[in-house]
C-alpha cells in the first residue's frame, strides 16, 4: 500500500503548496542562477543552460512527479519520516531533487528546504 493513500486531497495540496514555496525561497536565498515559474500546480525549473526540471501534481494519485533529463520520478508521501520518498526506492525527494540540478546546471546544487 502506498505511503501517501491516507492523506486527503486537501492535506496533499496543502504539503505540496508548501513544499513548492520551500522550493522558490530556497533558489531566492541562494547563488544559483535557477528560474522558476509555477502555473496550475505545475513547478518548473529552468537552469542557466535552459535544461528544465518540472514538478507535477498527480492528485488521483497523491503523488508528486518529477520530469528531468535523466528522467521521470514518482514521490510518494510518507508520514513517518515527514518526506516524499521516490517510489519505490526510498530516495527523499530533495536529495533526487538536488542531483538533478547538479547533473542539468553543472555546478553543485545543495537546497535546503
Amino acid at each position: 500500500m502506498k505511503e501517501s493513500l491516507h492523506l486527503t486531497e486537501r492535506q496533499y495540496n496543502e504539503l505540496l503548496d508548501g513544499l513548492m514555496l520551500a522550493i522558490e525561497d530556497a533558489i531566492d536565498d541562494s547563488e544559483l542562477d535557477i528560474d522558476y515559474e509555477t502555473s496550475a500546480g505545475i513547478l518548473t525549473l529552468t537552469c542557466e543552460n535552459n535544461s528544465k526540471i518540472i514538478l507535477s501534481r498527480q492528485t488521483p494519485l497523491l503523488q508528486l512527479w518529477v520530469a528531468a533529463r535523466s528522467g521521470g520520478f514518482h514521490f510518494d508521501y510518507n508520514d513517518e519520516q515527514g518526506d516524499w520518498l521516490l517510489d519505490g526506492k526510498g530516495e527523499s525527494f530533495i536529495s533526487l531533487l538536488n542531483r538533478c540540478l547538479t547533473e542539468q546546471s553543472g555546478e553543485t546544487v545543495q537546497l535546503v528546504i
